[in-house]
């Protein structure tokens, strides 16, 4: 276990110095912040539940979409951000000027990530152009937080996998158990 864990820590940490001194520049200072808050509490996601719960044909996916957010804040923020207690990159190097507010929670997984991502499932479902679109906004605020340095690579590895598995489970209860969903992943 001891092994893995260096192994993690080292790859974490040889990326997270790989973008800070090969990919820093003006223009991506200026533009991962606003990318990042576009994830912060889910706002994005949020608005695009409510217009699909505004219309008639995605409607359905509005209620999957913000099961899927709370679903993520409940797993990711309240129990294993608490229960894992890793420290953010940050603040294991605090020579680093942060571009953002300093985040107050733990690091693992990263929220943002894990909420952008299991909304991109929901949306794929509902719309595949739609999703396609979320799947590239997912990922650019994901980066976001690798480039701001708030989080190590493997809490955004991990954000991916929990929030995609959250989205499948939600779009499956709907669909299977419920009966929602005509058409499944």
């Amino acid at each position: 276990m001891k092994v893995s864990m260096n192994i993690i820590r080292n790859f974490d940490n040889t990326v997270m110095e790989s973008i800070r001194t090969h990919m820093r520049c003006r223009f991506l200072d200026f533009v991962m912040p606003f990318i990042t808050k576009l994830g912060n509490a889910a706002i994005i996601w949020i608005v695009v539940a409510l217009a699909f719960l505004n219309s008639g044909r995605y409607h359905t996916y509005g209620f999957v979409l913000i099961c899927s957010l709370l679903a993520c804040f409940l797993i990711g923020n309240l129990t294993l951000k608490p229960l894992v207690e890793r420290t953010r990159p940050c603040d294991m190097n605090t020579v680093i000027s942060l571009l953002i507010a300093r985040p107050t929670d733990f690091s693992f997984p990263s929220g943002h990530t894990m909420s952008s991502f299991a909304a991109a499932c929901v949306i794929f479902q509902a719309n595949t152009n739609m999703g396609v679109a979320a799947f590239i906004l997912a990922s650019l605020i994901a980066f976001s937080r690798l480039y701001l340095y708030v989080h190590y690579p493997s809490d955004i590895l991990a954000g991916i996998i929990i929030g995609v598995l959250i989205s499948v489970v939600v779009i499956w209860l709907f669909n299977v158990n419920l009966g929602y969903i005509n058409h499944s992943l």
